[in-house]
């Protein structure tokens, strides 16, 4: 697992964080020594944030303004991939990421930050890549921009069984 998150960070990337993403690695990476910490420290971090007025983290720009422009203007540079760690939520309405790589680790925790929170704009994606790993751990690589397919389960004609499910769920509200 960590060879292949090793390649995709061996790669030249600018970083693209939120204030909360940018805080928390600004902590841990530039303290420690580590081939990731490496890759982090030498991109670019274009922080996102309407509050920070600061950085103290090496090579951290801040977007000021229109931040949906600035990634814009960002992306039609002829520059190293631009990655988003973390939760991209608030950019999902701009259309501005390509693709998605997601780790699944196996815990269920049952808590935790969402990937995508309330309100998030509907988006189709479309698998083009996955690995599993010894660890449980499975990167699956998505592609945005693909159509939105909504879909069921449910056979075009329901069953003899399903038709007597639905009667007695009908003739239970009626009685509530």
């Amino acid at each position: 697992m960590m060879a292949s998150i090793g390649e995709l960070m061996a790669r030249p990337l600018d970083l693209l964080p939120g204030r909360r993403t940018y805080e928390i690695f600004a902590a841990r990476w530039p303290h420690v020594d580590d081939p990731f910490a490496e890759a982090l420290n030498r991109a670019t971090k274009h922080v996102a944030s309407t509050t920070l007025t600061r950085l103290g983290w090496e090579s951290s720009l801040l977007i000021e303004g229109d931040v949906p422009a600035a990634v814009a203007a960002l992306k039609a540079q002829d520059g190293p991939e631009l990655q988003v760690h973390g939760s991209a939520g608030t950019l999902l309405p701009h259309d501005p990421i390509d693709a998605f790589r997601v780790l699944t680790f196996p815990p269920v925790l049952g808590t935790g930050t969402r990937l995508f929170g309330d309100g998030t704009v509907p988006a189709g994606l479309e698998l083009v890549g996955s690995e599993t790993f010894s660890t449980g751990v499975v990167l699956a690589t998505y592609r945005s921009g693909a159509e939105i397919r909504a879909g069921s389960f449910a056979p075009e004609r329901p069953s003899e069984a399903e038709l007597a499910r639905r009667t007695a769920l009908a003739a239970e509200e009626d009685r509530t």
